[in-house]
């Protein structure tokens, strides 16, 4: 699937997003040589729960990137604050253009545009915007989708899901919620895998899909 693809950048609306979305891909690329980035538009301080200091999550974000193997020179995080991106899109769909500028990718993960809290909304659509010229996939999160278009799959192995499972337990600030767990994770990645009859998988969105 991968083929032809050299610079990857996933774009997450929050810290956790892209861990969610694809973190077995993520891994798997990775793994395969390729060069992979991840911009993060916020660190959601204000959601973060009382008990933990606000900026707990940027030290949890930079911890799971380097469980997946991410080099800290290609993470971006923003600090725009959370629920109120459509507030600031021109301002977020001009730092999209400068990681299209700088990163140059080939192919570019955002948040499916079936996805619909608020924030994902707008990353989707400047997404779409900033990287029209580029094959775009759109990650699932089955909690935010009232529907999802599973038209493209990858194959995962077990250390994988692993590096997907290890990375997200990075994120203590944020294990209270329904679908921080192992089960969900492995259960979801089960169900996508029978869809293409192999043991594990994640599904995407193909939002644009160019072939040089």
């Amino acid at each position: 699937m991968f083929d032809g693809f050299k610079r990857i950048l996933v774009v997450a609306p929050h810290t956790d997003d892209a861990e969610f979305g694809c973190g077995g891909s993520i891994s798997k690329m990775v793994k395969s040589g390729l060069d992979v980035f991840v911009a993060t538009f916020s660190a959601c301080e204000k959601s973060v729960p009382r008990k933990y200091p606000p900026k707990i999550l940027i030290k949890e974000f930079h911890n799971a990137c380097k469980i997946l193997g991410i080099k800290k020179e290609n993470t971006f995080l923003y600090e725009y604050d959370v629920r109120i991106f459509n507030e600031h899109r021109q301002s977020i769909l001009q730092d999209l253009i400068g990681l299209r500028k700088k990163i140059k990718p080939d192919l570019v993960f955002i948040p499916s545009l079936s996805d619909i809290h608020q924030d994902h909304q707008t990353i989707s659509r400047e997404g779409l915007r900033a990287f029209k010229f580029s094959s775009i996939l759109g990650y699932e999160m089955p909690w935010n989708n009232l529907s999802f278009e599973s038209s493209s799959f990858v194959f995962l192995k077990e250390d994988n899901i692993l590096d997907k499972i290890c990375a997200l337990k990075e994120y203590k600030s944020q294990s209270e919620r329904p679908y921080a767990n192992e089960e969900f994770i492995r259960s979801l990645a089960r169900t996508r895998g029978v869809q293409i009859n192999t043991h594990y998988a994640e599904a995407f969105q193909v939002i644009r899909w160019i072939i040089k």
